[in-house]
């Protein structure tokens, strides 16, 4: 369940680094639909904040210690009354091989660091609507740089058999980056309807959301490098 409409955003930042969390909490705290609830300075401490404050969205840096951003994004995803919370990994490099771990873990999305003011504002407020968010430069060249090993297997094909012809072309299109606007337009349907055939592919597969779907068609075999 996600935050009300006229209820502020909660956002927990995780990091490591003081002046990445302080310039991120400047910035956010100038937006009216925004509050920073907390902050973290270490994967078990993001774990902690968020079980304390229940952010709707939480910034969260890949690498830190004692408990990493992979680690603390599982373990904040599975805690019972925490299903509401979404992820957004932020990291600093183009080619991190941890993004697409974090993506498995249930992060809703991930950025770059060097993502501007604008495009970080909107990223949040993308994730805490319930959407994914995946940085448009650098989604597929990631996804298929770290899937390119991965051999799908008759599990693989086995697991989309739950799945529609519709639901799979769907699918498909969703692993290659596109919105429901470009697949209703590539497959001439209505952005809601390709909506409803997006959120069936998740139920059907027990994704947590859009992110989680992307993987799913790479890691079936469903969409190739």
């Amino acid at each position: 369940m996600n935050a009300p409409t006229n209820a502020p955003i909660r956002v927990l930042l995780a990091d490591d680094e003081r002046l990445v969390r302080s310039g991120f909490k400047v910035l956010i705290d100038l937006e009216d639909d925004f509050e920073v609830v907390g902050e973290a300075t270490d994967g078990s401490e993001a774990v902690e904040r968020a079980r304390a404050t229940r952010p709707d969205v939480v910034l969260m840096d890949i690498r830190m210690p004692k408990l990493d951003g992979i680690q603390a994004t599982a373990q904040i995803v599975k805690t019972p009354g925490l299903q509401h919370v979404r992820v957004l990994i932020l990291t600093t490099y183009e080619t991190d091989a941890y993004v697409f771990d974090a993506l498995q873990a249930g992060a809703s999305g991930f950025m770059l660091k060097d993502a501007g003011p604008a495009e970080l504002l909107h990223a949040i407020r993308v994730v805490a609507a319930g959407d994914a968010l995946l940085a448009p430069r650098i989604t597929r060249r990631l996804i298929a740089q770290f899937t390119e090993r991965r051999v799908a297997t008759q599990a693989g094909e086995d697991r989309l058999a739950v799945l529609t012809q519709r639901e799979r072309e769907v699918l498909a299109l969703v692993g290659q980056g596109l919105s429901n606007d470009e697949i209703g337009a590539e497959l001439c349907l209505s952005p809601a309807t390709a909506r409803t055939h997006v959120s069936h592919a998740m139920v059907k597969l027990g994704a947590r959301d859009r992110a989680q779907l992307v993987v799913i068609a790479y890691r079936t075999g469903l969409v190739s490098p």
